[in-house]
Formats: structure tokens, sequence, C-alpha cells
């Protein structure tokens, strides 16, 4: 949410897709600590203590690294600090200029226009039609993320990798697993994120992993593991399948769903609408944390056939419910996501996206 409101509309999606490259690389780093501590450290609770104690370190430079930033320019200005919120948002831009004094305008006059439709938040006000359909997307957007079965390969990758036949060399694929998804993220975050636009990434992103799961499917199902440890070509063509998921989540439904979600809220409202959205993805995530190893034991190649038919599930929510936000401003956003914008209204005026898009 604070990239969000503090960065320019150009870059708002390169730095907003940031959470989720540190996300990624995170659980990179993890994969190899949990697999250094394996190979060198003797067994005994030092194996999982050890990579547990080293989460405090980012987690300090994050905490000292908040001590040093000012407060949202947007929330600022929300609570009648002009002056101050004038000062972030130099400090944020690197200097004054023309450009920078006419943001910050635009930025007053579209939170005064908020302030003057509805004074006072309140529980009623995420419940009028245009903020309904909001939060609709940022709870199916967060849900749909988690159903495509990359979390549930993020949290279990080594017994993944096993049930598709890597053996012992499951740890170890696990550490190249998060690299792959580190890469990927990071080249949608220099090369794709302004380019192709929200949507089309959410579309290309859920049919491809959707195939992927397919693949996967019936080479487990045709040819089971053989428990001998050794990789066999549809074992390496399955973990192929694996690392081609990975790199197209990190493209598209990794961190669009944050993107997206930071970027359609007014500023009334937005507090509330990313905690609702937040809070379904974790919610989801421990749920996906809890069922998949029964579900891998229990479904083995019908889990990722059920992952197969929820990406491509997700094909149909995207076109008729997904709307471009690329390159659009904060105050924009009021144009695309009009009162008339609702869960089942959108199906009715399908017909009339092509001729609005191209008015915004």
């Amino acid at each position: 949410m604070y990239s969000a409101e503090m960065a320019p509309k150009e870059i708002r999606g390169q730095l907003g897709s940031l959470f989720q490259f540190f996300f990624t690389l995170g659980v990179a780093v993890s994969y190899w600590v949990d697999y250094g501590a394996a190979q060198h450290i003797e067994p005994s609770t030092a194996q999982w203590r050890i990579p547990v104690a080293l989460q405090l370190v980012p987690g300090g430079i994050l905490g000292l690294g908040m001590l040093l930033t000012k407060e949202s320019t947007r929330w600022l200005a929300q609570h009648d600090r002009h002056e101050e919120a004038l000062q972030s948002l130099i400090w944020v831009r690197g200097g004054d200029s023309v450009e920078v004094r006419m943001e910050f305008h635009e930025i007053v006059a579209g939170i005064e226009e908020e302030e003057r439709q509805t004074a006072g938040v309140t529980w009623r006000e995420y419940w009028l039609p245009a903020n309904r359909y909001r939060i609709f997307l940022a709870v199916t957007l967060q849900i749909g993320a988690q159903i495509t079965g990359n979390t549930s390969l993020a949290y279990f990758s080594p017994q993944v990798f096993q049930a598709v036949g890597a053996g012992q060399n499951a740890l170890l694929l696990s550490g190249f697993f998060g690299v792959c998804k580190v890469v990927s993220c990071a080249f949608f975050l220099l090369f794709l994120v302004e380019r192709i636009g929200r949507r089309w990434s959410l579309l290309a992103g859920s049919f491809l992993m959707g195939m992927y799961m397919f693949i996967i499917s019936v080479l487990t199902q045709r040819y089971p593991p053989m428990g001998s440890g050794t990789l066999t070509p549809p074992a390496i063509a399955s973990i192929s399948m694996i690392f081609l998921e990975a790199m197209t989540f990190n493209i598209s439904w990794g961190p669009i769903p944050w993107l997206y979600m930071s970027e359609i809220f007014p500023t009334r409202v937005r507090e509330g609408g990313i905690a609702v959205g937040a809070a379904t993805q974790w919610l989801f995530g421990f749920t996906l944390s809890q069922v998949t190893p029964a579900a891998v034991n229990n479904l083995r190649w019908k889990a990722f056939l059920m992952f197969c038919c929820f990406n491509w599930a997700l094909v149909l929510y995207t076109w008729f419910f997904i709307k471009e936000t690329k390159g659009l401003s904060l105050e924009e956003m009021d144009i695309l996501f009009n009162a008339r914008r609702t869960p089942i209204s959108v199906l009715a005026y399908r017909h009339d996206d092509k001729s609005s898009d191209d008015d915004v």
C-alpha cells in the first residue's frame, strides 16, 4: 500500500511488484539455508534452530529502515497536513519541480473530491457498489493466487519433487526451484510489468500453469515414480514443468494480485480493502499448507489435475472480471471502477469494456 501511494504511476507497477520479488528472494534463501543445514550440521535441534534464528536479520533491517521513511503523501494530505504531504512527495521524488507540484495538486484534488462525496469512513462505505466490486476483486485475486498450486509447491517443494520422482535430489532441486522463482520475478519486474499489463499477465499465466499441471498429472499417472532414486525421463519432464510453473507464476499470479490490489482502492478505503485482501491471502495460504501434504500423498497425480482445473477456471475469471489498470493514476481508478461495476453487472456490461477502455 505504501509503495502504491508513493510511487509515480509510470513505475508503480515495478515498485509494487518488488513485494513479490523480495518474497521469492527470501524463499530462495531459505531453501539454500535449509539445504546447507542438512548437509553441514549434524542431526540435532540446531538443524532447525539456526535457520529460524537467521530470520531475525532481515526483520531487524526492515524495522530499522521503517524509522527512516516519511509518512505517505496521500495519508498526510487526507489528514489536512498539506505542507508535510508536499515535503514527503518532494523527498520521495528526489527534489522539487513543477511536475512534483502538479502531482501534489492532483493528489489533493482527488482526496478532496473523495471527502466531498462521503464524509467519515464507515463499514457501510465498503459496501458501496464500486467499493464492493473492488473488495470482491481483492479477495478473489488472492484466492486465485493460492489455488494456482504455486503456494503448495513453495511450501512443500521437497515432497512435491519426491512425488514426481526426484528421489534423493528433492532438497537440492528445491534450492534451484527458489532461484528460478527469483530470476523470473526479476525479469517480470524489469521488462514486463509495464509492457503487457495486468490483465494479460493473469490470462496467460493461468492458462500456461494449467497446461503445466495437466502435463505433470499425465506423466505421473502414466509413469509413477520408481522409488529407486534414479531420475527417469518422465520425472525429468515433470520437474521441468514444475520449474516452468514457478517461472510463470512469478510473472503473473505472484506479483499481479498484490500490485492490482494496491492500485484499485480509493484513499478512503484503501487500508481496509488491502487488509481484507491480505487476510484472505494468508488464510488460504494457511489452508493449503494444511491440506497439501494429504493431497499429494493420497491423490497423487489427481492433485496436479485439480490444480490444472483451478488454473483454467482462473482464465474465465480473469476474462470476465479483471479490468486493465496499467498506466492509470490512483485518482483515475474511480473512472474505471464506476458505481455500475459489480461482480454480477460486469457480465451484463461486458460489451461496453472496449469503448470504456479507449476513453480512459
